[in-house]
């Protein structure tokens, strides 16, 4: 059967701003200033309206941004009928944005305005060296940074500093604050920058190496696999010296047809290696003018597997959001089902039977006000789903909390809207709470206990200037967030603490070292890493079962000419996954990442030592992320499979537009944005049956 529930009337029309079109020629903001000058740390007010083409108040709500990591706005939203007095405050310099964007049914509806608050460089105050080494040793190259803050505190970096050797015959910089010593001798190393210097005195002495050596583990490595060169600067009794810089180099010859001519790899400082084509490479390491060779052999990483179509649920009238699969309970026990969401279309959630993936159907529909039905969730024991609402008639966004005990008859157990106007985009169920991202700029903790009268018990968020939240994931008591600018965010919710000296459990997440105080009323941050690209829209986290390396895997996602789905044409987005290990939470950094340099990366998930991604119209991407990863995981053989999804009655034909998927049992389930629901499995080539 094919059921609807409407959650409110659907004919229940609202003539305001959200709901006609020509919005954008009817209402307008009024500044009440068509600038603002302000000092960092300074706070002003300003008034704000939303009007329309008469000049009367356009009664509607609209968000206030500032720009991210810079300036501070209160309120973010405005009241009820379009009228907002804000308190800025500069947190950093330059020309930036205070914006505005309207809450409206459809996307491509909103109107945005903003001004510019000029906000002045401030002084000056220091330059700081990353390191201040005593000695160097004659014959080396050695790479200096600086640091220059001004009177606020903050990092400059748009400041151009000069490096100085005083005696250029001893040593000298080149034009990337690279210091090569060229004999001994004493001299001062200056950083100036406008009216700022800083100095420090280091002798340059005779250089005891008299051999390198290096010892790699390996002679014979795939592709992706990377290699410790394991160098050292020995003395002439062979004594290793430690405080010795070496610097390491590659040369290589690929293998005839292999793709990426000639031969491509990685070395880093720290002397690791990793080939990105498979051929014969030289590695040689150098220190005060000596060096040593080895050549290895490099072989094709040899992962790829056959992507077989199992079953295809074609969904054509309507854009396609995320999806769940799960196994029924009670006397649906030992079948398969699924939901998946709908976007810009009208708030409808679709359910599945896939016990047999091969011929997919819809069994239920349910309908509630919104234009998009983002996310979709559904808890562990198979009771309790949510879906997401946005674009709701009357405002009154928020989530859905169903009934799925019996997939062929969902019903509606309550709705939560409280404080949810602009929206919820995504959520996560976990231990009988619902973590709701609310307005894009935190996430709401509901009880739901009792499905029918869901409760707030927590907020989490960010106090930085100018947050936003995308999405958030949860795993052993630890939520996960993807915070654009501020990157991702780990929140111990009620992770049990793990005691690092209990080695008899191998495997650990060490974010586990640091939880135990947190709770769903009260939520503690554990650990944090920023996004330089401002772009992070998703996260997951990884335990390699290979290395015991903890990552968070950090998505982007961005539009460069706009979602063009709401036209009818599709969108051509970018992005990457980047791998940030979290191995030390307290010094997390990005060792690896994954991108598809035609497509853009969206949902993902990890299964195993694989990732399983969703890369919009460069589909659906498998990769090997097994082993220690380093460098550009996308040249370097690691794609198990590739599947573009597409169908030529889709809503947009012909057109893969992959938003996420998940593995299931043997299989693994794919939402296309333009053509529905997919399910595949992986096949050795020279096997007819499954892995």
């Amino acid at each position: 059967m094919n059921k609807r529930k409407l959650l409110f009337l659907p004919f229940l029309i609202f003539v305001m701003l959200n709901g006609q079109d020509g919005n954008k020629e009817k209402f307008h903001f009024q500044f009440e200033m068509d600038s603002l000058e302000m000092n960092v740390g300074e706070s002003k007010q300003i008034k704000i309206k939303l009007l329309d083409k008469n000049g009367e108040l356009a009664q509607n709500p609209f968000f206030i941004s500032g720009a991210r990591k810079s300036l501070s706005v209160s309120p973010r939203i405005s009241d009820s009928t379009g009228v907002a007095i804000v308190t800025v405050k500069a947190h950093k310099p330059g020309r930036l944005r205070l914006g505005t964007r309207s809450i409206t049914v459809k996307r491509d509806e909103r109107i945005r305005d903003f001004i510019i608050v000029n906000v002045p460089y401030p002084p000056l105050d220091k330059i700081v060296f990353n390191k201040t080494p005593n000695k160097l040793y004659a014959g080396t190259v050695t790479e200096f940074l600086v640091e220059v803050f001004d009177v606020s505190g903050l990092t400059r970096e748009d400041i151009d500093v000069e490096l100085i050797s005083s005696k250029q015959s001893v040593a000298e910089f080149d034009a990337f604050g690279n210091l090569e010593t060229k004999k001994p001798g004493r001299i001062t190393i200056t950083a100036k920058a406008q009216n700022v210097k800083e100095t420090f005195k280091v002798s340059v002495v005779k250089n005891p190496t008299r051999s390198v050596v290096m010892n790699p583990a390996e002679t014979e490595i795939r592709t992706g696999d990377v290699l410790h060169l394991n160098g050292q600067a020995l003395d002439k009794r062979k004594s290793i010296i430690k405080d010795a810089p070496l610097t390491y180099t590659y040369s290589g010859q690929a293998n005839y047809g292999e793709f990426g001519l000639p031969a491509s790899g990685l070395v880093t400082n720290d002397g690791r290696f990793v080939a990105e084509t498979s051929g014969l490479y030289t590695l040689t390491a150098s220190s005060g003018g000596y060096s040593t060779q080895t050549t290895i052999n490099v072989l094709p990483r040899d992962v790829k597997k056959k992507v077989e179509l199992v079953g295809h649920g074609l969904i054509s009238d309507v854009l396609t959001s995320d999806l769940w699969i799960w196994p029924g309970i009670g006397k649906h026990k030992g079948k398969d089902f699924a939901v998946t969401g709908t976007w810009g279309s009208n708030g409808e959630a679709y359910f599945w039977d896939v016990s047999n993936p091969d011929s997919m159907i819809i069994i239920d529909t349910v309908t509630v006000d919104a234009r998009t039905v983002n996310d979709v969730k559904i808890s562990e024991d198979g009771r309790i789903g949510v879906i997401t609402r946005e674009g709701a008639s009357n405002r009154k966004n928020g989530f859905v909390v169903l009934d799925v005990s019996d997939p062929y008859n969902v019903t509606i157990s309550a709705e939560f809207n409280d404080d949810m106007t602009g929206g919820v985009h995504n959520v996560f169920i976990y231990d009988n709470h619902v973590y709701a991202v609310n307005n894009g700029r935190k996430y709401d903790i509901i009880n739901v206990d009792d499905p029918k009268n869901p409760f707030r018990v927590g907020v989490f968020e960010l106090d930085t200037p100018g947050h936003s939240i995308h999405d958030v994931w949860i795993e052993d008591g630890i939520a996960y967030s993807s915070n654009w600018s501020d990157g991702v965010v780990a929140v111990d919710i009620g992770g049990t603490k793990f005691d690092e000296s209990d080695r008899s459990k191998s495997q650990y997440n060490p974010l586990l070292i640091k939880a135990g105080e947190g709770s769903p009323s009260s939520p503690k941050k554990l650990a944090e890493m920023g996004d330089p690209t401002g772009r992070n829209h998703a996260a997951f986290p990884f335990l390699s079962q290979s290395t015991n390396q903890f990552y968070i895997i950090s998505g982007d996602e961005i539009f460069p000419w706009g979602v063009l789905a709401t036209q009818g044409k599709p969108s051509n987005p970018r992005g990457g996954f980047h791998f940030l290990n979290f191995s030390d939470p307290d010094n997390p950094r990005e060792d690896a990442i994954y991108q598809v340099p035609e497509a853009g990366s969206h949902n993902l998930w990890v299964h195993g030592d694989t990732l399983i991604a969703g890369f919009y119209q460069g589909g659906l991407r498998i990769v090997d992320i097994s082993g220690e990863l380093l460098g550009d995981i996308y040249n370097q053989g690691r794609e198990i499979g590739v599947y573009q999804s597409s169908h030529k009655e889709g809503k947009i034909p012909n057109a893969p537009m992959v938003w996420g998927a998940q593995p299931y049992k043997d299989y693994i389930f794919i939402a296309d944005m333009n053509s529905g629901l997919y399910c595949i499995q992986l096949v050795d080539e020279n096997k007819s049956d499954t892995p």
